[in-house]
Parts: structure tokens; C-alpha cells; sequence
């Protein structure tokens, strides 16, 4: 599925968030607290975009790793890094077993791909195991708003207009799945629980747009 929606896959980021989701991205790299020097994973890294935004704030002199399970993605996020000259490792991984050392990262993030996990406390796992100690992680994931007139508003939108749109660029099963995923995953509440579990202290949660998008941070414990 994600190979089939890579094609349009900027576009209808840009499309459903009127182009906001760039600087949710910046916010989620303010949260990773990474520097010059620094060394980053971004997992489910889709197009890179949230990969560009830490390699900006890393500068050349440390490493930014962005990894997916969809090659067509990839091969875009390759492309782009290219044409943005900033250079990022792409590579192949599966989030649920990462081909990289124990305490490799100061930081790893995901941006709208946790959802995705089949197996999340797994995944969480994972991500603990890559990041150093004192280490950042930051999710950055779609949430159900729960005031009013937000709530009836994100449900016209996202529950019944977002899968029309995904029609219309070709793949509505893509985009009738996104809604779907989404009211599966755990609220913030319980993801923060999930987070803790997995070995992570320091945890925090911020709700912006409304309450239609949350980014959790926390630091691994020693």
C-alpha cells in the first residue's frame, strides 16, 4: 500500500494538513534536543521529510539514519535528499527489528508511522534498545481532538472527506486505512503508559492544532 501511494504521498500531506505538517515536523525535532554532532534515527521515515528537518538541525558534522519498509518511499526520499543537498542515510528496516547496534542514537523519532506498527510495545522496545543512554524519543502521530466543534469538524474531514480525496488520487483503500489506524491507536493518555513501559522516563505530551496532533518525548533511562 505505501509503495502504491508514494507518488502522491507529499501531495496529500500537504493536501489534509493545508501544509502544516512541515512545521509539526520542526516542532518534533525541537523535542529530540538534537545539536551539531548529534546522531539521529527516523523511523518510518516515508519521503524524509521529518529526516531533512533533523539533518538541518544536526548539521554535517553528525549522522542522520532514515529507514522504512517501503522501498518506493525510498527511492523519493533518496531523490529528494539529492536535489535539497542534505544528505541522510536511507536505508530498508523493518521498525520491529532494527539492523542497528544497541546505543547507536542520541535521538529517534517517528512521524506518523507508529500507528502503523503491527506490534507497538515491540516497537517501543526497539527504539529503547538503539538510543543511548539520556537519549531522545519523539512521536509525532494524528489524534482524535475531543472538544467541540474540533471533534465534529475532524470527523467530517479526515473520517469521510480525506477518503474522497484518496480517491480521487487514486488509491482510496490507502485512505480510508488512515482514518482507520488512527481511531485504533492508542489516545495520548495511553500511549504515554506504553512509552513508560518500554523503559523511558521524562515523558511528555504536547497537543497542537487543536488537539488533532500529538508529539510525545521522553528520554531512556540509564
Amino acid at each position: 500500500m505505501f509503495d502504491r501511494i508514494a507518488g502522491v504521498y507529499d501531495l496529500m500531506n500537504s493536501a489534509m494538513t493545508a501544509g502544516l505538517h512541515h512545521e509539526w515536523r520542526e516542532r518534533a525535532v525541537d523535542r529530540a534536543q538534537v545539536g551539531p554532532g548529534s546522531d539521529a534515527l527516523d523511523l518510518c521515515t516515508g519521503t524524509g521529510d521529518l529526516a531533512f528537518a533533523l539533518r538541518r538541525r544536526i548539521g554535517p558534522d553528525g549522522r542522520v539514519v532514515g529507514s522504512d519498509f517501503s522501498e518506493a518511499m525510498l527511492e523519493l526520499a533518496r531523490r529528494k535528499s539529492g536535489e535539497e543537498s542534505l544528505p541522510v542515510e536511507f536505508g530498508w528496516a523493518d521498525a520491529l527489528e532494527l539492523p542497528y547496534g544497541d546505543e547507536s542514537f542520541d535521538a529517534v523519532t517517528v512521524g506518523f508511522g507508529a500507528r502503523n506498527l503491527a506490534d507497538l510495545d515491540r516497537g517501543l522496545s526497539e527504539m529503547a534498545r538503539v538510543l543511548r543512554p539520556g537519549g531522545r524519543l519523539v512521536i509525532l502521530e494524528i489524534t482524535r481532538p475531543q472538544r467541540e466543534p474540533l471533534a465534529s469538524f475532524y470527523s467530517l474531514w479526515f473520517d469521510r472527506l480525506v477518503p474522497v480525496i484518496g480517491s480521487l488520487a487514486g488509491d482510496p483503500d490507502a485512505y480510508s486505512y488512515l482514518p482507520n489506524s488512527v481511531r485504533s491507536f492508542p489516545d495520548p493518555q495511553r500511549l504515554a503508559e506504553m512509552i513508560d513501559a518500554a523503559g523511558f522516563a521524562e515523558i511528555r505530551w504536547l497537543l497542537v492544532a487543536g488537539g488533532i496532533i500529538a508529539i510525545h518525548s521522553a528520554t531512556k533511562t540509564a
